[in-house]
């Protein structure tokens, strides 16, 4: 059925998507459709009406090409989808897969016969949505930097197998804003969740033989819709606005518990895949003008997923800018996580500049300003490693850091303990520092540093000290996926054993890092579950493994209460340090005073610095003017070491002021396995710190 588009001056080339009509040209039941399609003459809109019939109008209107019109009657719910004026269909419509509109504001997926082994099983439709949500008296938290704690999580495995939320509730949206799930963040100390990603996402094509999905979601079809399956079974029959409406009230009730909601986003490749792929979406709207392209013709593929968005492009850039806005301004989110962003950077000439205009844009946004912008600051192709070049008002992820800590508290111990040696304190300094020298260059400080040692991808925090190989057999890949440098240390058994001497090393090396991670200068992040000891059974790529293998178990053993009780007690550290220091600590160098010490409380030398032998140091911590705040001991050598701490008089010659004498009281040992005893020791006392720990004073 062809219907003439009615009321044909309303119609304009923006916005892209399909709209209500408003204001003066506003009709019932009609909306206008936009769709940036260049290389094609003329564009259908399909759709389908109440009683189940299909549509289809031309949009009469091309400017820039940008295909325009005014279609209807079409009510909110409606599936819809373009397709080529003229060119033959794929199918029968409602069945087969038309092109869906990039700004879609949801997604459904219809299951189809598909009438041979090599075709799909499903198609999938735009859906016309319009939503309105009541936030109530809700605002963003708008946590500063330095305050920010980053708790990397993934929607559906965080609360599947958490006891204390409803079974019906678990694994979706409403179960994260479930209290239970709640008490636990809040409790823990963290002030920000980040999302794995929650925009509208489908498997790849090898997987579904294999009885297999893409768990994490780094697969993005949809970049405006929310991902339909991680909504309640009532909010799915219900519709897509009732999985909005529950999407929404996960963000309102983690903003009222005062947590920011941070989003992994994917807009370096699409779900199409590779170039010879069946089209989708932009594929079919322009393959040359979405997608990156050699001299050749073929896809140029800095993402190792089949394809890359071409970047050089502004409407690609405004198309991007377009959705980051919408999420922003329709769902409040308070920041974003760009997965393999040296992409969305590169230039013409395929080269990442950090002033690109993308990068530009986003920092220049009104509606982005106050998001905090997180940049995997690296991707596969040439010259894709950019850790600490990305422009100020970004923060990245520093593979660095994550790097010195494994090799210091895991790979040096592993060789030392082999008869070789480990790397000099040097290293490790330098990024509970803040990484300057990472950073410094880009003239951004610490707070541009996300500090992690565990993400989605790899080992889990307890895999790291009990595994020393992958073990990805289950992804059907032949262990041939996932890293092989994982600077790991399985402690003398690998995976699984009944050892006590070597779980306890493992708990120790645990909380050592964790140590390492939430005492340092930056942001921290940690991944959901490793404060409770989650394993992945030594998979580091379990990306399509949708089972009890990544989510997270809920344990009450004594294992798990140790590392829980080991965060909360480093978290709480953290705050109450923070809350000793300037407000423009440490983005200003001149206000923080960190002071290093050798074990007999003596100032660090150059030699010692260097020596791969000095395996423990002492970090004063504290601000300008002689406030001391902390001290820190990291004694990472096989031995029980005798220490000093530094003196009086040290303390003066370092340009410490105030009443004398200073003391110490401890608050953290990384060997304890319980409580600490109420104890206090005076500058240039005496103390033994267990081999391969961390203990902190508090001052």
């Amino acid at each position: 059925m062809t219907n003439p588009a009615p009321l044909p001056d309303a119609s304009r080339e923006i916005p892209l998507g399909l709209h209500s009509i408003r204001g003066a040209w506003g009709r019932d039941d009609h909306a206008k459709a936009a769709v940036w399609a260049p290389g094609i003459a003329s564009v259908d809109m399909h759709w389908r009406r109440p009683d189940g019939e299909w549509c289809s109008e031309t949009l009469v209107g091309l400017d820039d090409g940008v295909h325009h019109g005014v279609v209807g009657p079409v009510t909110p719910g409606a599936l819809y989808a373009f397709w080529p004026t003229g060119r033959d269909l794929p199918g029968a419509v409602g069945e087969a897969q038309l092109l869906l509109d990039p700004y879609a504001r949801a997604i459904e997926t219809i299951p189809v016969d598909p009438g041979s082994d090599e075709a799909p099983s499903r198609a999938y439709y735009s859906v016309f949505l319009e939503h309105a949500f009541d936030w109530g008296a809700s605002e963003r938290p708008l946590t500063p930097w330095r305050e920010t704690v980053v708790y990397e999580a993934h929607v559906k495995g965080l609360t599947k197998l958490h006891p204390g939320v409803p079974e019906q509730l678990r694994g979706t949206y409403a179960g994260l804003a479930h209290p239970a799930m709640i008490a636990h963040l809040r409790d823990l100390g963290i002030t920000a969740v980040e999302l794995l990603p929650v925009h509208f996402h489908i498997d790849e094509p090898h997987l579904e033989p294999l009885g297999l999905s893409n768990y994490w979601g780094y697969n993005t079809l949809g970049f405006f819709a929310a991902h339909t399956d991680y909504a309640t079974a009532e909010a799915r029959a219900a519709g897509p606005s009732a999985v909005l409406d529950e999407f929404k009230g996960m963000v309102r009730a983690l903003h009222e518990a005062g947590l920011e909601v941070i989003l992994d986003v994917v807009y370096n490749h699409t779900a199409e895949g590779e170039q010879h792929r069946p089209a989708l979406c932009w594929r079919g709207l322009g393959d040359p003008d979405h997608y990156r392209h050699d001299d050749a013709g073929r896809y140029d593929d800095t993402t190792g997923c089949g394809n890359t968005l071409d970047f050089s492009q502004p409407r690609v850039v405004g198309f991007a800018l377009d959705s980051l806005r919408y999420w922003v301004e329709e769902f409040r989110i308070d920041g974003f996580r760009f997965d393999l962003a040296v992409s969305l950077a590169r230039d013409g000439h395929n080269t990442f500049t950090p002033r690109h205009p993308f990068l530009v844009a986003v920092e220049e946004s009104e509606v982005l300003q106050g998001t905090k912008l997180i940049a995997e600051p690296w991707d596969l192709g040439q010259g894709g490693w950019r850790t600490g070049q990305f422009p100020a008002g970004w923060a990245d992820w520093n593979d660095g850091f994550r790097d010195t800590v494994r090799d210091f508290w895991l790979h040096d111990v592993a060789a030392i303990e082999r008869g070789g040696t480990g790397s000099s304190p040097a290293r490790l300094a330098g990024c509970l520092a803040g990484s300057a020298e990472t950073f410094a260059a880009s003239g951004r400080s610490a707070l541009a540093s996300i500090n992690l040692v565990t993400a989605h991808d790899g080992f889990t925090l307890a895999d790291l000290t009990a595994y020393e190989r992958k073990h990805n057999e289950a992804n059907g890949e032949g262990n041939r996926d996932g890293h092989n440098d994982n600077r790991s240390y399985n402690h003398g058994a690998e995976g699984r054993t009944e050892d006590e001497a070597i779980l306890a090393r493992r708990e120790r090396s645990a909380r050592n890092i964790m140590a390492s991670l939430l005492i340092s200068l930056g942001v921290p992040m940690i991944v959901a579950g490793d404060e409770l000891g989650r394993t992945q059974n030594g998979n580091n790529n379990a990306y399509c493994q949708d089972n009890e293998l990544t989510w997270v178990h809920w344990p009450d053993d004594a294992a798990s209460r140790r590392m829980l009780g080991a965060t909360r007690t480093l978290l709480s550290i953290r705050r109450d340090f923070l809350a000793r220091q300037p407000s423009t600590f440490p983005s200003r160098g001149d206000q923080s005073m960190l002071l290093w010490f050798n074990a007999a409380g003596l100032p660090m030398s150059v030699q010692e610095w260097h020596d791969p032998h000095t395996r423990a140091v002492q970090l004063l911590l504290g601000s300008t003017g002689g406030t001391i705040n902390g001290l820190v001991v990291i004694n990472g050598s096989l031995g029980d070491t005798r220490i000093h701490l530094p003196s009086a008089w040290i303390l003066q010659g370092e340009g410490v002021e105030g009443e004398q004498p200073r003391w110490f009281s401890p608050t953290f040992d990384s060997a304890a396995r319980g409580p600490l005893e109420a104890t206090r020791l005076r500058s240039g006392d005496a103390d033994t710190v267990a081999a391969d720990s961390v203990r902190i004073y508090r001052c």
